[in-house]
């Protein structure tokens, strides 16, 4: 008789890993940043390898077996039963207990009438006068800063949450005047989880402890037809990115909380960066591009544009064998790196920018390069200027690095 094992379901690949921080429970920690789930698992070291298994490709007496091997108990299948069941029900398998709860999810979003906020209370201050006050001790007085270059056509800010980008954060905006408010801000943020080559769109308002931010619906319904499938409506990772969020709390703190918003996450142009070529050869690339450039030509000043971008990380939590210090050692080789990129964005050159970051399959690790390059060009006339840079150490190991610039015509 034919025995058939079936396979084990997949690990998501989508899910956050690292060391544990309890001493009292080393392993490796696995959370999932689109909150598909709020579990956290510390594997212990032992059964670290046993996650390879969860490949798609292996079946269940292939994990007990590697677990007779490891522990020498033959009845060790009580540990496999127990592994999977976890991951299961952490919904950390791309099993159908996983597919049920992002279905669940994505229609919730979907269906709500606001997109409520992901990092209030962590990122920044979830109490309004708190935050009111917080973000007034970093940004200062930026009436008294603003750029003289009036009408601003774009800024370049952080997306790191705003206590680690302070200097750059207040760069960026001090660029902006009082006469700006009137303004729609279209905000290109990175979309850390979304489809590579697709922008992701939302209609709902932005809600923050200062209040609602409005969207521009008739913008988000042209970006709609002029995108076609290059477009992911309501896309489900508004409901947890940071990179529009964080965006729109500052600019609601300098021109109150009744801001005109057009919020739209970026994909990365993965296929460009690791198998060569223009991000626009790809269709919907070129229609994203295409589309955000007509309206950037129709609306002209009407619009300002705000990148959320973080710039390089390196170090040992991305993968890197060294340990990164900010301005120090091989950094500063990061920072002439990035100055070159950032160089390009000045001048406008969307492609020798492109270029840069093609480099090595990008190994600078920048989170904001396709909003750049979305950017520069659709409104091929932006010249850049750059405001300030900084390098940061989110932890002892490893750094980030971002900028404030600012763009005119």
């Amino acid at each position: 008789m034919l025995v058939v094992h079936l396979m084990l379901p997949r690990l998501r690949m989508n899910l956050d890993f690292g060391p544990s921080p309890l001493e009292e429970q080393p392993g490796l920690l696995i959370r999932d940043p689109l909150q598909f789930s709020d579990t956290t698992l510390v594997i212990p070291p032992a059964l670290i390898e046993c996650l390879e298994f969860f490949d798609g490709r292996h079946s269940a007496l292939d994990l007990r077996a590697h677990l007779v091997r490891i522990t020498g108990d033959l009845h060790s299948g009580d540990i496999e039963t127990h592994l999977t069941t976890a991951l299961s029900q952490a919904h950390f398998l791309e099993d159908e207990t996983y597919m049920e709860r992002r279905v669940l999810c994505e229609t919730a979003f979907a269906a709500a009438p606001i997109r409520v906020p992901a990092h209030a209370g962590g990122g920044y201050p979830e109490d309004a006068s708190e935050l009111r006050e917080t973000l007034g001790s970093y940004l200062g007085n930026t009436k008294e800063t603003a750029s003289q270059e009036s009408p601003v056509l774009a800024i370049a800010a952080p997306h790191v949450s705003p206590f680690g980008g302070v200097d750059a954060y207040r760069a960026a905006y001090s660029a902006l005047s009082p006469a700006d408010a009137d303004r729609t801000f279209v905000i290109l943020g990175t979309s850390h989880y979304g489809p590579p080559s697709r922008l992701g769109l939302t209609r709902k308002p932005f809600l923050t402890p200062y209040g609602d931010a409005m969207t521009d619906t008739g913008l988000v319904d042209e970006l709609e037809r002029g995108l076609g499938s290059a477009a992911a409506v309501e896309d489900y990772c508004h409901a947890i990115e940071h990179s529009v969020e964080f965006q729109v709390v500052f600019l609601q703190h300098l021109f109150g909380p009744n801001i005109r918003i057009v919020p739209i996450l970026c994909g990365s142009y993965a296929k460009s960066i690791y198998e060569g070529g223009l991000p626009e050869e790809e269709e919907d690339v070129r229609r994203i591009i295409g589309t955000l450039g007509d309206i950037a030509a129709r609306e002209q000043n009407r619009l300002a544009w705000v990148l959320g971008v973080d710039m390089a990380h390196k170090g040992r939590r991305y993968g890197d064998q060294i340990t990164a210090v900010a301005g120090e050692g091989e950094m500063t080789d990061v920072e002439r790196r990035d100055r070159a990129r950032i160089e390009r964005m000045e001048s406008g050159d969307a492609r020798g920018f492109w270029e840069l970051v093609q480099e090595g399959h990008d190994d600078l690790n920048w989170c904001g390069s396709a909003p750049i390059y979305t950017f520069l060009k659709a409104v091929p006339q932006a010249r850049g200027k750059l405001l300030h840079y900084q390098q940061w150490n989110i932890d002892q190991a490893s750094i980030v690095s971002f900028a404030g610039v600012r763009f005119h015509s």
